[in-house]
C-alpha cells in the first residue's frame, strides 16, 4: 500500500510541475553533441565535415558529400531535430510511464537502444541515403554508444526537470 500511495503522489508531482522545455532541450542537446562527437571521432577524425554531410544525404543523397559547409551546416540541424525528437519522445512518454522517471538508468539505456534500431530499421532505410554495409564491430560499438551518449542524457535530463 505504502508503495502505491508513493507512485501516485510521484505521479501527481509528475503532473503538476511539468517542466518539458528544458527536460528536452537539455537531454536533446547533450545526446546530440556527445552522438556527433562519437561519430566524428569514430568514424572521421581527420575529416569532420564529412559526418554532418553525411547525415544530410538522408535528405539530399549523395550530393550532400559537394554542398561544402551549407551541407554539413544542413546535416547538423538535421542531426539536433532527430535529438530532440527523441528527448521528446522520452518526455511525453514519461508522463504517463512513470517508471521511466524512477529509473532514469536502466530506461534510459533501452530508450537509447529502442533510438539507434528506429534509426537504422526505419528511418535510414526510408531516406536517400545511400545505403552500404557496415562492419559488425562499428554496428555493435554504436548500439552500445546510443545506450550512453542518446538514452542516458535525455533520461537523467527528464529526470532531473521533473523533480
Amino acid at each position: 500500500m505504502l508503495f502505491r500511495s508513493v507512485n501516485a503522489a510521484r505521479a501527481a508531482s509528475i503532473a503538476t510541475n511539468p517542466r518539458p522545455i528544458p527536460a528536452i532541450f537539455v537531454g536533446g542537446v547533450i545526446a546530440g553533441v556527445l552522438d556527433l562527437a562519437y561519430a566524428i571521432v569514430v568514424y572521421s577524425p581527420s575529416k569532420p565535415i564529412l559526418i554532418p554531410q553525411t547525415i544530410a544525404t538522408g535528405v539530399l543523397g549523395v550530393k550532400a558529400y559537394f554542398g561544402g559547409i551549407p551541407t554539413a551546416v544542413l546535416g547538423v540541424i538535421l542531426h539536433f531535430v532527430i535529438a530532440l525528437g527523441a528527448a521528446t519522445v522520452f518526455y511525453l512518454a514519461s508522463r504517463h510511464l512513470t517508471f521511466l522517471v524512477d529509473r532514469p538508468i536502466l530506461c534510459g539505456m533501452i530508450f537509447g537502444a529502442l533510438v539507434y534500431l528506429f534509426m537504422h530499421w526505419i528511418v535510414l532505410p526510408l531516406s536517400a541515403a545511400p545505403h552500404g554495409h557496415t562492419r559488425f564491430i562499428y554496428q555493435a560499438t554504436e548500439f552500445v554508444e546510443h545506450w550512453f551518449f542518446v538514452g542516458l542524457p535525455i533520461s537523467l535530463s527528464v529526470r532531473h526537470y521533473s523533480r
